[in-house]
């Protein structure tokens, strides 16, 4: 009897207590949301039911097949869309690169060569899993140190990783002095400082004076496996603009900390894809022991450095093969040495530790190998510009005849190349008057710009710029005078005008806005948006979903430039409270000289915030 009446009394207990749990289920599906990370909002779509916020991303409907309803401009049924605030990510998420996510790899168990370093490859989230949440400063954040003195000290909050500091103690990397961590410009190879290695290096070249831009003719450089860039940093005063490169491996946040420091630098890899850059991009490229096997696959990764060099460029290549002479060192040097031999590579210099090859100017010596000399020549239907998603080859980039009778690239010196019609512009169609016409155009742009920014800067607010659709570059052309550096991104479904950049002197990279950019969190000062945002809503991917990837890149206290149309510009506006973006200006197009004013300019101001979380843990 006991049994039975305890039997009853278990029997009730349990229908109440699914009751209960069905009534709570009902009510979070009924609210359709949770709390994300910190204790922050979920969005608001005005009369749209709330969107649901997982653990590790901001989904969507089962109806829409997981992906967010977004508030699109444009149209009419959506004009009453309101967005009020945005999740925060949780605190952890305060470095995350979405295409560089090292746990979404193991989530989506990725099958990848580890030898082939696939893993430090670009491999980004679908739509569904995306983090659709505002990144959070790290506690005790602050304003980045100004240039030139962010070259040698940086906010250690801003970058809490010591851990290179410690490992590279007796190669002058970084040193952590109290609140900041400095860099006294040693490297691994260049203990004693970066500035005497360049100039040993223009000394072994003959270049007048030891200084390597040699008269202007040395201006875009590869400095692959860069650690924290101080190779790059150097260059700057030589007039040498540097594209910095590194993975996001083991070596703790050293694209973060070249960044920091107002010094141009890039996460990528040389993996099994291209370089993001079309061939004949740089004049110099330089591999200080940055630990690469040059020989694997028949020495595809030094074939892609050869795609990227141009007409007679460098190779400077410091590393113990270079010197040494133990059994293993002196079996790659020979390996080596056979293989840029058989690339038509001659030696230029070599002196100590440092050995520095020259590319040839023409196509001779390719023609006079023996029949089934390897590396092959790329096939003749092979596109040496193409850089997005491009899986490498082991073969020989030869030039085309144009280029072969010429001997060269054909460009001015520095500074020069700047304003001259690049000889690539025939590729194109491009006329020398439309390229004039073009520089013209976006330098009374830019002046209009700064004119609505100068209540808001001084001649050091800004440093690390970004434009985010650089078409032949004169947006960054038109900065000459300004003591800032600009990353020219080109998108990669249009004209491959990246290569009219290069010529010009300046640096960028191929990227889809569709996706997340190869760079840290807080990374760039201002982003100039011109009809960005138009395109990608076009490609029929998420607007949305950009305006938060700018907000990732953008340092707190940052502006962006968006020039656009008026619906466009009507959408970004409902965005503003929700992503701490303030208005600044806003500007007709039509109040330009020549311009037809369809554009409108809207500058904003990204404000610094802190998660409570941050708050405590700086106190």
């Amino acid at each position: 009897m006991m049994r039975g009446r305890s039997d009853g009394s278990q029997k009730k207990r349990l229908i109440t207590s699914v009751c209960v749990v069905a009534i709570f289920l009902g009510f979070l599906y009924a609210y359709y949301g949770s709390i994300f990370g910190h204790g922050t909002s979920a969005l608001e779509y005005g009369s749209k039911s709330l969107k649901r916020l997982g653990s590790s991303y901001l989904g969507g409907d089962d109806e829409s097949d997981g992906k967010q309803d977004e508030a699109k401009y444009g149209q009419e049924d959506e004009d009453d869309v309101t967005v009020k605030s945005f999740p925060v990510c949780d605190d952890r998420h305060s470095e995350l690169i979405p295409c560089l996510d090292r746990n979404l790899i193991y989530q989506m168990r990725l099958k990848l060569d580890l030898s082939l370093m696939e893993h430090y490859e670009r491999h980004c989230p679908l739509p569904e899993r995306r983090y659709n949440c505002l990144i959070p400063p790290p506690p005790g954040y602050k304003v980045p140190i100004k240039w030139p003195k962010s070259r040698d000290e940086v906010w250690k909050a801003n970058i809490p990783h010591t851990h290179l500091a410690h490992e590279k103690s007796d190669q002058n990397w970084m040193v952590v002095k109290g609140q900041k961590i400095n860099f006294p410009g040693g490297g691994t190879h260049f203990h004693y400082g970066a500035d005497k290695y360049i100039a040993s290096m223009a000394n072994m070249l003959n270049f007048s004076r030891n200084i390597l831009n040699n008269e202007g003719n040395i201006r875009t450089v590869f400095d692959v496996g860069c650690g924290v860039a101080s190779f790059g940093g150097y260059l700057l005063s030589s007039d040498i603009m540097a594209m910095s490169l590194a993975p996001n491996d083991v070596h703790q946040n050293q694209i973060q900390f070249a960044l920091e420091r107002g010094i141009p630098a890039y996460l990528g890899v040389l993996g099994t894809k291209r370089l993001p850059y079309p061939s004949r991009s740089f004049e110099l490229a330089h591999c200080s022991r940055c630990r690469i096997d040059w020989l694997q696959r028949d020495g595809i990764l030094l074939l892609e450095l050869d795609r990227v060099l141009r007409p007679g460029g460098y190779f400077a290549y410091s590393s113990p093969e270079a010197y040494a002479q133990d059994e293993e060192d002196l079996r790659i040097w020979k390996k080596m040495s056979a293989l840029v031999t058989r690339m038509c590579w001659r030696i230029a210099s070599k002196r100590n530790q440092t050995v520095i090859w020259q590319k040839p100017l023409t196509n001779d010596c390719y023609m006079e190998r023996e029949p089934g000399t390897q590396p092959p020549l790329c096939r003749s239907d092979d596109d040496p510009d193409a850089a997005w998603g491009v899986t490498m080859e082991a073969c020989i980039t030869p030039y085309s005849d144009h280029d072969h009778k010429a001997k060269g690239s054909g460009l001015a010196p520095w500074p020069a190349r700047l304003t001259s019609p690049p000889p690539r512009l025939a590729d194109f169609g491009y006329s020398r008057d439309l390229f004039e016409k073009d520089t013209e155009t976006w330098q009374r742009r830019v002046e209009n710009y700064w004119n609505l920014l100068s209540p808001k800067i001084t001649s050091d607010t800004l440093r690390n710029l970004m434009d985010m659709k650089a078409n032949m570059g004169s947006f960054a052309a038109a900065l000459r005078g300004k003591d800032v550096w600009v990353m020219n991104v080109v998108p990669e479904d249009g004209p491959n005008t990246l290569k009219l950049i290069y010529d010009r002197g300046l640096i960028g990279s191929i990227h889809n806005w569709c996706e997340a950019f190869s760079t840290y969190p807080r990374t760039y000062d201002l982003l100039h948006a011109w009809t960005v945002i138009s395109d990608v809503e076009r490609k029929g991917c998420s607007a949305e979903d950009l305006l938060i990837e700018m907000d990732r890149i953008l340092r707190p206290t940052g502006f962006i430039i968006i020039r656009d149309k008026q619906p466009v510009i009507d959408f970004v506006k409902k965005y503003l409270t929700a992503l701490h973006w303030e208005a600044v200006a806003v500007g007709n197009s039509g109040s330009e000289p020549d311009e037809d004013g369809d554009d409108v300019v809207l500058i904003v101001q990204k404000k610094m915030w802190l998660t409570s979380e941050s708050l405590r843990d700086a106190e």
